[in-house]
Formats: structure tokens, C-alpha cells, sequence
């Protein structure tokens, strides 16, 4: 049987509430990724660790269909993106989370590929604690490998649609990437605007800019350097990391 929600008959779901106490969550977003990738790369990469993570739980978790519009304002100066509100976002969660709660389920789990989606995510799960009875975990994807991609070779400036998002598309979905468009953001501080730099900063007050105020194609590094070995790496080690979590939340 699929542990895939949306391919289930009514009657699997009302035993996979039994049988696989946790429900995993995608969220991604629809939002550029420079002149190579597609738009719907985080859902793409949030999808694709969905399906790892749960078949390392062997049958202890299904997949609610993918929630593929994040909070993306930030990229709103590029044709195609689309967002919602930090408000919308919580909500359309809040109502999913609901419906299925309501069925039987009480353990959810939301794996996001978009960073822009965190800061709802966390205020999100400050509200749950006052529902003790329902666990609500969240997880972001390229942030659990950081200590890997400190290893490959990166640019001083690197993140969105950089060396290690292009590497993890070219691993799950490679007809997604366009390689012979793909080209260079950003890949130096001084190359940044002042508002930007501020921004980067890792102490300090917090400051959100568009993201065309990083690069004019909205790309941060090179991606042009990743390789889909180094998205296998990516990748697999992320999924390990979050099953391993699953894992012992289930137990817990």
C-alpha cells in the first residue's frame, strides 16, 4: 500500500491511523530560482525527503499531500513567484492539521525546503503547546547538512539557488535543472548591497530584504559547481538525520 495519503482509498487511511501514528508534511513554495531551476524547487525537495524519510520509518508514517505555496514576499520581484501570508500559510496548516487530527492523528511532522516558511513554522508550534495531546514538529532541510556543505567547494556567498540547493534538485529531480543556463549570484560579500550585507550578518539585529536586492537573478553562489553526487550526500544524510528524530519521537 502507498504510504502516500492522496493515493489511499478512505478505508487505508482509517487503518493508517493505526498503523502509522505519524503524518509528514511538505511545504514548499513557488518562488524563482534563477534562470536554470525550477520554480518549484523547495516543494520539489521537501517531496522528495517526505518519501526517504518515510520509507526509513517503514511504514510508521504517511504523507499528506504537499502545501506548494510557502511565504515568499521576499522573492515577489521575479515573474512566477507566488506567496501568502505568514497568516494564510499558519492557516491553511492549522485547518490540514485539523481535519486530519480529527481523524485520529496526533504526531505531525512538516519537512519545509523553503526557509522563508520558518519563522511561521516556529510561531505555529508555540501554539500547539497549549494542545498537549498533539505533537507538532517542523524541520528544515539544507540548514541539517550545514556541516557538510562547509566541506564541498562553495562560494563565500552561497544559499538560495546556490551550490547545495542546485546539487539536491540535481539528485532528485535533475530534468528540473536546466544546466546550461545556469549561472552565478552573488558569490562574494562585497558584492552585495548594504542593505544585504546587513542582513547576512550572524549577530546582531534581525533585517529582511528582497531578494533582488542580493543579485539581480536573485541567486546566492554558484551553481554551476554542484554536482549531483554531492546532492546524493545532501540529501540521504538529511533524510537520515530527521528519520532518526522520527524515529524517536515515535518511541518517545
Amino acid at each position: 500500500m502507498s504510504n502516500k495519503l492522496a493515493e489511499m482509498t478512505t478505508d487505508q487511511a482509517r487503518d493508517a491511523v493505526r498503523l502509522a501514528p505519524l503524518v509528514i508534511i511538505p511545504v514548499g513554495a513557488q518562488e524563482q530560482h534563477g534562470g536554470g531551476m525550477a520554480m518549484s524547487t523547495d516543494t520539489v525537495r521537501a517531496e522528495g525527503l517526505a518519501d526517504l524519510v518515510a520509507n526509513r520509518l517503514d511504514g510508521r508514517a504517511v504523507i499528506a499531500p504537499p502545501l506548494n505555496y510557502g511565504v515568499s514576499p521576499h522573492h515577489m520581484a521575479f515573474a512566477g513567484t507566488v506567496t501568502l501570508s505568514p497568516a494564510t500559510f499558519q492557516s491553511v496548516l492549522r485547518d490540514l492539521v485539523a481535519s486530519l487530527y480529527q481523524h485520529g492523528w496526533k504526531q505531525f511532522l512538516v519537512i519545509t525546503g523553503h526557509g522563508g516558511n520558518n519563522a511561521a513554522l516556529s510561531v505555529l508550534a508555540q501554539e500547539y503547546l497549549l494542545q498537549p495531546d498533539l505533537t507538532f514538529a517542523w524541520t528544515p532541510i539544507t540548514p541539517l547538512v550545514s556541516d557538510l556543505i562547509a566541506g564541498m567547494e562553495v562560494s563565500q556567498v552561497h544559499g538560495h539557488a546556490g551550490e547545495a540547493e542546485t546539487a539536491q534538485m540535481l539528485y532528485l529531480a535533475p530534468e528540473l535543472v536546466q544546466a546550461d543556463l545556469l549561472e552565478p549570484g552573488a558569490t562574494q560579500f562585497d558584492e552585495l548591497s548594504p542593505k544585504a550585507r546587513l542582513s547576512r550578518q550572524a549577530q546582531g539585529p534581525r533585517l529582511s530584504v528582497g531578494f533582488d536586492a542580493y543579485h539581480k537573478r536573485g541567486v546566492l553562489g554558484d551553481p554551476r559547481r554542484a554536482t549531483a553526487e554531492d546532492g546524493r550526500l545532501l540529501v540521504e544524510t538529511a533524510a537520515d538525520r530527521i528519520a532518526a528524530f522520527a524515529d524517536e519521537l515515535l518511541t518517545a
